[in-house]
């Protein structure tokens, strides 16, 4: 029997000539295979290790900078090359947006065939403390005689072993340490797969994943906890719909505040919100900017969620359909439209990658459309859109590729031209790209 045997690692002396999508170094070695190094930065001379082997490219880690790029920067995280909840903190943030829209703009040419007129330049916001949504692994270690918790490590099978993370809002990320003693003097210990963090304008939310019930003893520990750290303590037993406030007066909603806080949105802990807080109001500022809703504007948002993008608008536009395919993310919207006195906006709740032809907003004709889809994009709505009166699209992407790819239908097969694009620094120190693109017909 032949058995797969993996080759030994190497050391190479490296030039680095790119950046990869996920913020690797790229270089080509001698033989001319290209090889994905992390921690290198373009325009490095580096030695490096290979971790793995393959046909047709090699992975390694740089050893040693020999000659470092003038945008390496000092990691600010002491972590940083063991959690991978970061990949970029070793290149200055300037030089990460320059890495970001040229990715944009080389998927554009590569993938969609089409070109902005405009570049847009790249909108930015605070770079440390941004993230107020975040998946914590969870894990005790009896090696370590220790629970740890935090995001896994760039080897995906261990949780990072950290004591603080610079990337979460201070709440959270300067009391890991604690939240880790914390599960770590519970009974169930070992049975808290995961923490959910969720931060709104008022209140953080810890919601703890229990694969098992807590006795009275570790609820008085969380409660404790919660009083003296200024968490709001939620528990999870079962699935997304179990989630509930430890006590029941602390109530299930958080808040966040948008369109110079004329707007109040309640979510709860699980749902679906922007990351970056002050990127989020940024980015719905932008984007109001390049749609430009005017009292007599019949608009369509897509991918809706809780009424993000749909409410802003609707404060702005004669009237607004919103289109999300998760059922409680739609409850949440007609709810907060609600909670706002906002009366000229209707939500449906559509699967946008299905057949829409069925669907009572399809036949109805829209001035302006805004589509914020998730990674995969929008390729299997579009087609089906009622596009013909519609002069302007903001499209809001989370993956430049799929972005490019959508670009490309829309202007080779809709008669649109892409008037603008730029990137928007939503996951500072990560290789997420975050972008905005707008269409026009002549």
């Amino acid at each position: 029997m032949t058995r797969n045997r993996s080759k030994p690692a190497i050391e190479l002396e490296l030039s680095i000539t790119d950046l990869s999508h996920d913020g690797r170094g790229v270089a080509r070695s001698d033989d001319g295979k290209a090889v994905f190094v992390v921690g290198a930065l373009p325009g490095e001379r580096v030695k490096a290790r290979t971790t793995t082997r393959k046909k047709q490219f090699d992975e390694a880690v740089a050893i040693e900078i020999l000659e470092a790029s003038p945008d390496r920067v000092a990691p600010r995280c002491r972590h940083f090359g063991t959690c991978g909840g970061c990949a970029l903190q070793h290149l200055s943030p300037q030089t990460q947006l320059a890495a970001k829209q040229h990715t944009l703009l080389e998927n554009f040419e590569r993938i969609g065939h089409v070109k902005p007129e405009r570049v847009i330049a790249p909108l930015t916001s605070q770079v440390w403390g941004y993230r107020r949504k975040a998946r914590l692994g969870v894990k005790y270690v009896p090696k370590k005689e220790k629970t740890l918790v935090g995001f896994r490590e760039t080897d995906p099978r261990f949780i990072a072993d950290v004591e603080r993370c610079e990337v979460l809002v201070p709440q959270v990320g300067e009391r890991i340490a604690a939240i880790s003693a914390l599960v770590d003097s519970l009974e169930v210990r070992a049975l808290i797969a995961q923490i959910e963090v969720a931060s709104g304008d008022d209140r953080t939310a810890l919601v703890f994943r229990n694969l098992a019930p807590l006795s009275d003893g570790d609820k008085e520990k969380l409660r404790d906890f919660g009083a003296r750290e200024n968490f709001t303590i939620f528990l999870q037993p079962g699935n997304n719909d179990t989630v509930a406030p430890l006590d029941a007066e602390d109530g299930g909603d958080l808040h966040f505040g948008l369109d110079g806080g004329a707007i109040d949105f309640a979510f709860r802990p699980l749902d679906f919100v922007q990351v970056n807080a002050a990127m989020n109001e940024a980015m719905v500022a932008h984007a109001l900017a390049l749609l430009d809703p005017q009292p007599q504007d019949r608009v369509l948002d897509l991918f809706c969620g809780l009424g993000n993008f749909t409410l802003p608008i609707a404060r702005r536009a004669g009237s607004v359909v919103g289109v999300e395919g998760e059922p409680n993310l739609v409850r949440r919207a007609n709810e907060n439209a609600a909670r706002n006195g906002i009366t000229n906006v209707e939500f449906y709740a559509a699967d946008l990658t299905t057949d829409l032809r069925t669907q009572p907003w399809v036949g109805e004709g829209f001035d302006k459309l805004l589509l914020d889809p998730p990674r995969t994009g929008a390729d299997a709505a579009i087609p089906q859109l009622p596009l013909a009166q519609v002069r302007r699209i903001v499209y809001v992407s989370c993956h430049p590729g799929s972005l490019a790819r959508d670009a490309g239908i829309l202007v080779r097969d809709h008669g649109f031209k892409l008037k603008a694009a730029g990137v928007m620094d939503m996951f500072p120190h990560t290789a997420h790209v975050e972008s905005i693109a707008v269409f026009e017909r002549d």
